[in-house]
């Protein structure tokens, strides 16, 4: 296994678009939302350790996750978890990864990825991943994976793609952010676009080359307080400076602005679990479109429904068509499967109006 290949997952989001299973104390990377006995962190974490050494393997998360991060990885050494004491989106966190890596090891290479996605094609996701990064060990290029789109999805990011890579990269040309249904279906249809599944590859020194170039700020900050820092004091370090960050994405702040990105085009069964509907969709109904997920549900004249009952609790629903059902301790949500992009609404709503206790 190459030993100049590392990788970043990300852990640090709070997944409101799935609540009230998923809450700011116990987000959905840490759950087992498939009811697989993984939950999605450790699921992440055992796909990129097929082609990346364990030691090799960096988690980027909040102060207050980091309990978590550990009770479900109990093997990852203290080092390689990488502490953001305030959410400041993927840009901050990304750097902050590049910048310790490069310290460990000037000649690497990383993959970085979320760590709530679902892949089901895991071994196809290894060997184009190995593929990816040695590439990127001898090439001045940014990649991202592009993943090849069955429906006009509205809830993911889009990249358009041109002639002009090698092999088989492509060059990007544009990035779109979740379009609507109309231009969603344009796209489909012109054959020139792929899902963004912000999983990301380059080497360290190409990074850190695009940094100082399109985020200069973040660039300098992370100089400042990070070239010689001692990893014995280096939490305390990042808190006094890294509150004082932009927000900023890594899509908006770098990858649309550099012209060294390419797009690697894959079908490896991808999901970002972004929604409660994403996960109808990953899972076989029954011969009533319902997916049920919990031991003692009960459907009754229902059909294409998702229902998602707590530990033992007996269910019975009657005469739903087209509703999410979730059932936890502390809350229930019933909504139409058509509205799951507002539950982040009614998650802002229930913490101005019941208190932050249910979020």
């Amino acid at each position: 296994m190459q030993q100049n290949h590392f990788a970043l997952i990300l852990a640090g989001g709070v997944g409101s678009r799935f609540w009230p299973k998923s809450t700011s104390r116990f987000p959905k990377q840490f759950h087992d939302i498939l009811g697989t006995g993984l939950s999605l962190l450790q699921m992440t974490y055992n796909r990129v350790k097929c082609f990346v050494p364990e030691d090799n393997i960096l988690i980027s998360t909040s102060e207050q996750y980091v309990s978590l991060v550990k009770e479900q990885l109990p093997n990852l050494p203290h080092k390689n978890i990488l502490t953001e004491p305030a959410r400041r989106n993927t840009a901050p966190a990304i750097a902050y990864g590049m910048f310790k890596i490069f310290k460990r090891n000037s000649a690497a290479s990383v993959v970085v990825c979320p760590s709530d996605h679902l892949i089901t094609k895991e071994e196809l996701f290894c060997e184009h991943s190995k593929k990816i990064l040695l590439h990127c060990e001898n090439n001045d290029c940014l990649v991202t994976m592009g993943i090849t789109p069955h429906a006009p999805h509205t809830g993911y990011g889009y990249i358009q793609h041109i002639e002009g890579g090698e092999g088989e990269l492509t060059k990007v040309k544009t990035f779109t952010e979740k379009p609507d249904e109309n231009m969603a279906r344009q796209f489909l249809e012109s054959g020139d676009f792929l899902w963004n599944a912000g999983i990301f590859y380059w080497s360290v020194s190409t990074f850190l080359q695009a940094l100082e170039s399109h985020i200069p700020d973040l660039n300098d900050s992370m100089k400042e307080h990070l070239d010689d820092f001692d990893e014995a004091n280096e939490e305390s370090v990042v808190r006094s400076f890294y509150p004082r960050l932009e927000n900023e994405s890594i899509d908006y702040a770098l990858m649309e602005k550099a012209r060294n990105v390419f797009v690697f085009p894959a079908d490896i069964g991808w999901s970002d679990l972004g929604a409660w509907g994403s996960l109808y969709e990953q899972i076989t109904p029954d011969d009533n479109r319902n997916v049920c997920i919990g031991k003692n549900v009960l459907m009754y004249d229902s059909t294409n429904n998702l229902v998602h009952i707590d530990g033992d609790k007996t269910a019975v629903i009657e005469g739903l068509e087209g509703f999410i059902v979730v059932d936890t301790p502390n809350a229930l949500l019933v909504c139409r499967k058509q509205s799951e992009q507002r539950v982040r609404d009614f998650v802002k709503d229930v913490k101005i109006k019941q208190g932050e206790r249910f979020v």
